[in-house]
């Protein structure tokens, strides 16, 4: 299936790998997706910023609200033409995260949302984003928590993905490439979503991939509740004895390069 944002712009076809805003039927993905840039976008001021795969471009653009400096950087030729024609602030490029065209301690921020999910070699690209970095200079890391997202699975769910990850994994990760980990966040559903889900069978998640699955219309009442959906329907916080870590829905990482 392929569809456009919004504004009459011809916008980039939904692959599985990328959000994309201004659709009602992606719109859960995307505050998913939104939230975590909205809540942690300050770390950004006044800073140079890199977002290694910054896919549609959104993300990029709303840390240029704030940064100094904001490069994009994408593999995919149609997500560089985009974000150059629709993000004028982006300092958008074309190249490969195992080996950022970067120069060492080129910036002060590297944000990597819902990225590494897709990388064959998870390792190299840590290490280069280590490399780019100042020291001092921190990686904002989200991705989907493999506990929740391909629960009991060997293989991730999703066909795109080529290796999920759960907090440990995650954390072992970066500390291998010499980052000191300055916190571990979860994104949760608030009480909002907990309604839908209860409205959708337990879990408005599920509702959406039946659909998707069986390439089935969908329900007035899915895709209201479904477009409904803003940031605030989420939390993004520490795991906590109620609510752990392994239960939240996607990771996000906040590390600091010494």
């Amino acid at each position: 299936m392929s569809a456009s944002v919004t504004d009459g712009d011809p916008g980039l076809p939904l692959t599985g790998e990328r959000t994309i805003p201004g659709l009602a039927e992606e719109n859960y993905w995307f505050r998913r997706h939104e939230v975590v840039y909205r809540r942690l976008v300050e770390r950004c001021r006044d800073r140079d910023v890199l977002e290694a795969g910054s896919g549609e471009g959104y993300g990029a653009d709303l840390i240029a609200d704030v940064a100094r400096t904001v490069i994009g950087l994408d593999y995919d030729e149609s997500a560089v033409a985009h974000v150059r024609a629709r993000y004028p602030r982006v300092d958008m490029r074309h190249g490969n995260l195992a080996e950022l065209p970067l120069p060492d301690g080129a910036v002060d921020v590297v944000v990597n949302f819902q990225v590494i999910e897709h990388l064959w070699d998870q390792g190299q690209f840590v290490t280069e984003c280590a490399r780019v970095l100042r020291p001092g200079g921190t990686l904002l890391m989200s991705t989907p928590n493999r506990i929740t997202f391909s629960p009991g699975r060997d293989t991730p769910v999703n066909p795109f993905h080529t290796r999920e990850l759960n907090a440990a994994e995650l954390t072992e990760l970066l500390e291998a490439a010499g980052f000191r980990m300055e916190a571990m966040l979860g994104v949760y559903h608030g009480p909002a979503l907990a309604e839908l889900d209860a409205r959708h069978g337990g879990s408005i998640i599920d509702a959406q991939i039946a659909r998707a699955l069986a390439d089935a219309p969908w329900s007035a009442e899915l895709l209201a509740d479904v477009e409904s959906v803003t940031i605030d329907h989420f939390d993004l916080a520490p795991g906590s004895e109620t609510r752990p870590i392994d239960d939240s829905l996607d990771l996000v990482a906040i590390a600091v390069r010494p």
